[in-house]
């Protein structure tokens, strides 16, 4: 393989792909949702999870408001709506009336938990940091709300039953295969 080198980050586009998530969150009287491919899990204990925002986008005016938010999980067949949330603007429209998203009740935070998704973390804002042009909004995990079918009994993603809308930056949108999955005990092949 021919590799390159160049100064800087270029397009800043060699990390992906990201799962592609939704962020919801409740603030300023209304609720909204957001699209967001920069997210990462930061710890087990306590169960932290990180979102990278625009200061410039009103779902952090509201996270910071509401000192809360919601990770939805999208399945690939709703790629559109996740598109959409991150092309509109939640301070001039109601994203859930516009795109017709249907919601559920969330149990400790408020933010509305998204329907389509097979998987959602409810967050409590743990803290909070400007790093570069981003803000980093680190979420305790709460409450998870997950649909069983899509999880094997290892609570694993089943991709025979799901498939994962995954970025890959340049507004493309892509899936795994179930066939692609390989177990690699870590311990076995460490010790080679």
């Amino acid at each position: 393989m021919a590799k390159a080198i160049r100064d800087g980050a270029g397009k800043f586009s060699y990390h992906y792909p990201f799962h592609a998530t939704i962020v919801t969150c409740h603030g300023k009287g209304k609720d909204n949702a957001m699209a967001v491919a920069w997210h990462a899990p930061i710890s087990l204990n306590p169960p932290l999870y990180g979102v990278s925002i625009s200061p410039r986008r009103f779902t952090l005016e509201q996270i910071l408001e509401a000192n809360a938010f919601a990770v939805n999980f999208m399945p690939l067949k709703y790629a559109e709506l996740v598109a959409a949330t991150g092309g509109s603007k939640g301070s001039d429209v109601d994203k859930f009336e516009k795109f017709n998203m249907e919601k559920e009740e969330s149990v400790k935070i408020n933010a509305p938990i998204l329907k389509k998704a097979y998987a959602a973390y409810e967050c409590e804002l743990y803290d909070h940091a400007t790093l570069g042009d981003h803000e980093w909004c680190v979420g305790k995990i709460v409450t998870v709300h997950y649909d069983k079918m899509a999880f094997t009994d290892k609570d694993l993603l089943d991709l025979t039953k799901v498939d994962p809308a995954l970025y890959i930056s340049g507004e493309n949108y892509v899936t795994t295969l179930a066939s692609s999955v390989r177990h690699l005990e870590r311990n076995e092949y460490g010790n080679k």
